[in-house]
């Protein structure tokens, strides 16, 4: 699913580029009227997008492995669960662009979320199928609960705020564990990013200034970020051996810091409104505090 994880990302990032991103806060004034035209541009390109990148997957990716029939296959224990934040992140985002998508045609705030959560249940259910007719992999009841919850986290905030208060990010930074199998954990710093989970953090990124009055001077764009990663992982249930492997102690990592909302920072610009809102899902580099299952406090000047 690593791999893979590039395909979802290169769609979400053409889709977003490809809407009026600087129109995005005008939306929020429920007209319902229905561009035809657009939703038919909209239909057609997320029809084009859906079906090639799955049949690209297809090619690209499963070809190559045996099949078999349908099946099931618990991955739960692997990767300390840092595979399901990602599957949880990618499809909160695939819901943000479905739902701004829907918007930008003209459905009401209403249809608009849930169309985008079901956008992403279908995508990431359509790969989870795959996945079962794989004799490498299965059909991952885990992976099919996080992008449930991935896109439930972002319909639920649009039904009861009409926005996204709480949202999830992602940083990276390198580390040492990928030499010790380049396998699984990426020979080149690009396939490290997608396949060394030690290196990856996921967010939960709270904007403070919506839960405050309206008259609050408190930054709009100033965040509270809890984190979660992992560390000492050289293989997916258990640790890779070798001679030349010395041993690893896996561990879960939590954290504390401070974020910024990219799409909250006020500007005219259309340009850096599109920028924002292409790199609204990594978490800005800031101070953090660890804490994690070594029983270790540490501090980070700046943690990316």
């Amino acid at each position: 699913m690593r791999l893979r994880l590039l395909f979802i990302g290169l769609i979400i990032s053409l889709a977003v580029y490809g809407q009026d991103t600087a129109s995005y806060h005008s939306l929020r004034t429920d007209t319902s009227v229905i561009h035809r035209d657009r939703l038919i541009a909209v239909l057609s390109v997320q029809g084009a997008l859906y079906l090639g990148s799955l049949g690209g997957l297809y090619f690209l990716w499963y070809k190559g492995y045996p099949q078999s029939t349908f099946h099931f296959f618990n991955d739960n224990n692997e990767w300390l669960q840092m595979d399901k934040c990602g599957h949880a992140t990618t499809s909160y985002y695939i819901s943000m662009i479905g739902n701004f998508s829907y918007r930008w045609a003209g459905l009401n705030k209403k249809q608009s979320a849930w169309y985008g959560g079901l956008l992403a249940e279908a995508y990431m259910l359509n790969i989870e199928i795959l996945d079962g007719f794989s004799s490498e992999w299965g059909f991952s009841i885990g992976d099919f609960t996080a992008n449930t919850l991935g896109a439930a986290m972002f319909v639920s905030q649009q039904l009861i705020w009409d926005e996204q208060r709480f949202r999830l990010k992602f940083s990276y930074h390198q580390t040492t564990y990928p030499v010790y199998n380049p396998e699984q954990l990426g020979s080149s710093w690009i396939s490290q990013i997608l396949k060394d989970y030690n290196g990856q953090s996921y967010w939960l990124s709270g904007n403070i200034s919506t839960f405050l009055p309206k008259s609050s001077r408190f930054p709009k764009w100033l965040n509270v970020a809890f984190g979660y990663g992992a560390g000492g992982m050289t293989g997916a249930s258990a640790n890779a051996s070798g001679p030349n492997i010395p041993p690893q102690e896996r561990y879960r990592r939590f954290m504390l810091s401070v974020d910024v909302d990219l799409t909250r920072i006020p500007t005219r610009s259309k340009l850096l409104k599109a920028v924002f809102t292409v790199l609204s899902f990594i978490k800005i580099p800031a101070p953090a505090i660890e804490y994690n299952t070594l029983g270790k406090f540490r501090f980070y000047p700046l943690y990316y």
